[in-house]
C-alpha cells in the first residue's frame, strides 16, 4: 500500500475504534456500518426497541464532522416532511423550495417502518440517485450522503413492512440483538452507550469520508471472485423456496461491500472471505420467500438460512 492508503486505513481504524467505544459487544454490527458508508451504500438496522440502533447511528454522525439530521417517522408524516415543500414568496412573486431534512450528509430515518408506504417511498429517489424531485425540479443531495434507517420487527404493533423496492436500496441490513452481560453492565455504569455520546469527538471530516470511499473503489477484485458472487446470485433466482431472488443492484452492492471489507482488513485486494462474510447481510433482506414454503421461522431467519445453504453449495474459488 502507498503512504496515502496507509493513512486512509488509519483514519478508518480510528473511526471504528470510536464507534466501538460507544457500542460495546457489537463489533460485527459496527464493522457492517463502516462497510456501508465506505461502499457509498445505505444501512438498515433492525432490532427490538432499546438495543442501541439509534445510538449507533448517532455515534457515527458524532464521529464524522458533517451535517446530520434525524427524522422520527410516524404514521401521520407526509413525503414533504422529509423532502421539503415549495412555498410561494409574496416578495419574490414566485415559489421557493424549502429544503427538508433529507438534504444532509447523514440522515437517520428512525423507526422507518412506523410511517406509511407513501412516506417511505419519498426516499427511493434520494437513496438511489442522490437527488430528489419536487414539483418537476431536481435537487442534488450533499456528498457524502448516507441513510441510516432503524426499524422494529414487523410483528410489532403499528408497523408497515418495507416494500421490496425500498429494501433493495439498502446495501446492508444489520440485526442488533440484546447485549451480553458484560457489555450491558458497562452501559448501566455509563461507560458505554448513549451516555458517552457527548464525549465522542469527530475523527473524520466529510472530505476524509470521500477520500476513503475513493480508496475503496480501487480495491482489486479478481474475475474468479466476481463469478463466485454471481453464481450465488443466480441460484437465488432459481431457488424453489424463493419467489424473488437477488437483483442486479444486489450483486453490484455485494461487489462494493466486499471491496470495503477488504480495505478495512488492511488489503487492497479481495479474498473469498470478504464475499462470504457479506452474503447474508447484503442479500437476506432482498429475498422473498415463496408462500408454499413458509415455516415456523421468521422471514428474516428463513432467508438467512436459505442463503447459507446456497453459499455452501457454491464452490469457493482458490
Amino acid at each position: 500500500m502507498s503512504q496515502a492508503s496507509i493513512s486512509n486505513l488509519q483514519r478508518a481504524a480510528e473511526l471504528e475504534c470510536a464507534l466501538r467505544s460507544i457500542i460495546r459487544g457489537k463489533d460485527e454490527v459496527v464493522r457492517l456500518a463502516l462497510v456501508a458508508i465506505l461502499a457509498r451504500g445505505h444501512l438498515l438496522i433492525e432490532g427490538v426497541p432499546g438495543v442501541g440502533k439509534t445510538t449507533l447511528a448517532r455515534a457515527l454522525a458524532c464521529a464524522i464532522s458533517c451535517d446530520f439530521r434525524r427524522v422520527q417517522f410516524t404514521s401521520d408524516m407526509l413525503p414533504s416532511d422529509v423532502l421539503g415543500i415549495s412555498v410561494y414568496s409574496i416578495s419574490e412573486e414566485r415559489f421557493e423550495f424549502k429544503r427538508g431534512p433529507v438534504f444532509t450528509n447523514i440522515l437517520l430515518a428512525d423507526e422507518i417502518n412506523r410511517t406509511t408506504p407513501k412516506t417511505q417511498s419519498a426516499l427511493l429517489e434520494a437513496m438511489n440517485e442522490r437527488q430528489v424531485t419536487v414539483d418537476g425540479h431536481s435537487h442534488g443531495l450533499p456528498n457524502p450522503f448516507l441513510v441510516i434507517a432503524t426499524q422494529n420487527p414487523v410483528e410489532h404493533h403499528g408497523t408497515y413492512p418495507l416494500p421490496e423496492s425500498q429494501l433493495d436500496r439498502f446495501l446492508i441490513r444489520a440485526r442488533m440483538g440484546y447485549p451480553e452481560g458484560r457489555s450491558e453492565r458497562e452501559i448501566l455504569l455509563g461507560k458505554a452507550g448513549a451516555a458517552r455520546l457527548e464525549e465522542l469527538q469527530p475523527v473524520l471530516s466529510a472530505e476524509d469520508v470521500i477520500a476513503l470511499q475513493n480508496e475503496v473503489s480501487n480495491v482489486r477484485v479478481e474475475d474468479a471472485l466476481i463469478d463466485y458472487g454471481l453464481a450465488i446470485v443466480e441460484r437465488t433466482r432459481h431457488h424453489e423456496q424463493l419467489s424473488l431472488g437477488v437483483s442486479p443492484r444486489g450483486s453490484l452492492m455485494l461487489y462494493h461491500a466486499a471491496q470495503a471489507m477488504a480495505f478495512l482488513e488492511g488489503r487492497n485486494f479481495c479474498i473469498p472471505d470478504d464475499f462470504k462474510k457479506l452474503i447474508v447481510p447484503t442479500f437476506a433482506h432482498r429475498l422473498v420467500i415463496n408462500a408454499r414454503y413458509t415455516s415456523t421461522l421468521k422471514r428474516a431467519e428463513q432467508s438467512e438460512q436459505i442463503l447459507r445453504e446456497v453459499a455452501d453449495s457454491v464452490p469457493v474459488p482458490v
